[in-house]
C-alpha cells in the first residue's frame, strides 16, 4: 500500500504545483494594470487623495491624486505598456509564489487531516486552515521575494526609465546595496505575509464550507453539495478582499523599503532616501507623522479592487486546472 501511495503522492504534489504555478500567472497578468497604479500610490511621499492638502506642508504637488487620473497619466505618458511595467520579474515572482504555497499548503492539510483527499481537508479546524496558510505564504515569500523587489522596482519607476530591463535593475541593486540588498523589506513582508496569507486561506475555507452547507440546505441532497464556480469565485473574492483590507499598512510599509534608496525620475515626486526608515516600526510611525494616517493605507482602493478579483481568480483557476490535470485528486 506505501509503494503504491507513494506515486499518487508525488503526482498530487507535482499537480499542485503546477496548478498553482498557473493559475498565479493568469491572475498576476489579469490584475497587473491595477497593481501598478496600486505601487505608484504606496510609493508616493505626497498625498495620494484630495483631503491630502493639509498635509502639503511636508512635501510638494502629487504626481498622482485618484485611480482614474493615475489610469489617464499613466496612459498618456506610458502608453498600454505602462500598466504591464514590472510584469516579468511579477510572473517569475508569482509563478513559484503560489505553486510554493498550494504545494506546502496540501501537504500541511494532508499532515493535519491524515489524508491527501481534497475533501477532508474541509473538515479540519478552520483555526488549521488559518496556521497552514500563514507558514504556507511564510514559505512561498522566502521562497520568491528577490522577484518581488524587481517586481516593485520596475513598476514605480514610470518614465523616462531609470532601468531598462530587469537585469539593469538587479546589476544596479547588487552593486549599490549587495546581495541583502535583493532582501530589503523581507521582515515587514513577513509580518504582512503571515495574518494575509492566514486570512486569506483560513477565510477562503470557511466562505467554501458556508456555501457548500448551504447547497445542502437548498438542495436537501449530499450530491448537490458542490460548489459552483461563480461560488468560488465569491468565496475567493471576499478572501481576497478580507485579508487584503486587513494587512495592507505594512504592505505599504514594505514597498518603502524596497525602492529606499534607489534612483527615481523627480516627475515622481520625492525620493525615498536611504536609511530614511530605521526599522518597521519606526517606518510606522514616520508615515503616521508626516503623511497622517492616511499614509498607511496609500493605494488600499486599487490594491482591494485588485486583490478581489486576483484572490477569486487565482482560487478558481487552481480548482479547475487541478482536476483538469489530475481529474482523480478528489479519489486518494
Amino acid at each position: 500500500a506505501g509503494a503504491a501511495e507513494e506515486p499518487s503522492q508525488t503526482r498530487r504534489a507535482l499537480v499542485d504545483t503546477a496548478a498553482g504555478a498557473i493559475s498565479g500567472g493568469i491572475s498576476r497578468t489579469v490584475t497587473s494594470p491595477l497593481d501598478v497604479i496600486k505601487i505608484r500610490f504606496q510609493v508616493q511621499l505626497e498625498p495620494t487623495a484630495k483631503w491630502g492638502v493639509l498635509r502639503r506642508d511636508v512635501y510638494g504637488p502629487s504626481k498622482y491624486t485618484g485611480l482614474m487620473q493615475a489610469t489617464k497619466d499613466i496612459l498618456r505618458e506610458e502608453g498600454l505598456p505602462g500598466f504591464w511595467r514590472g510584469n516579468v520579474p511579477a510572473l517569475f515572482m508569482y509563478m513559484p509564489y503560489t505553486a510554493i504555497q498550494f504545494t506546502v499548503l496540501h501537504k500541511l492539510k494532508t499532515f493535519a487531516s491524515g489524508s491527501s483527499r481534497t475533501e477532508d481537508h474541509l473538515h479540519l479546524s478552520p483555526y488549521l486552515s488559518y496556521v497552514s496558510g500563514a507558514i504556507a505564504g511564510s514559505a512561498a515569500t522566502v521562497g520568491s521575494y528577490p522577484f518581488d523587489l524587481l517586481r516593485t522596482i520596475l513598476a514605480s519607476q514610470g518614465e523616462p526609465k531609470v532601468y531598462p530591463n530587469m537585469r539593469s535593475a538587479l546589476v544596479d541593486i547588487v552593486q549599490t546595496r549587495g546581495v541583502r540588498g535583493l532582501y530589503a523589506g523581507l521582515t515587514p513582508t513577513l509580518v504582512e505575509i503571515i495574518p494575509y496569507a492566514g486570512l486569506q486561506f483560513g477565510s477562503y475555507d470557511t466562505f467554501k464550507r458556508s456555501m457548500m452547507s448551504w447547497n445542502r440546505y437548498r438542495y436537501g441532497i449530499e450530491e448537490d453539495d458542490s460548489a459552483s464556480s461563480f461560488q468560488l469565485f465569491l468565496c475567493g473574492f471576499a478572501a481576497g478582499t478580507f485579508s487584503k483590507a486587513a494587512c495592507h499598512p505594512l504592505d505599504v510599509v514594505k514597498k518603502r523599503f524596497q525602492i529606499e534608496g534607489l534612483k527615481r525620475h523627480p516627475r515622481y515626486g520625492a525620493r525615498i532616501e536611504s536609511s530614511t526608515y530605521k526599522g518597521m516600526y519606526h517606518a510606522l510611525t514616520e508615515i503616521v507623522v508626516k503623511e497622517g494616517f492616511g499614509g498607511l493605507y496609500k493605494g488600499l482602493f486599487p490594491s482591494v479592487v485588485k486583490s478581489a478579483p486576483a484572490g477569486a481568480v487565482t482560487f478558481v483557476a487552481y480548482e479547475y486546472i487541478s482536476d483538469w490535470l489530475d481529474p482523480s485528486r478528489h479519489l486518494y
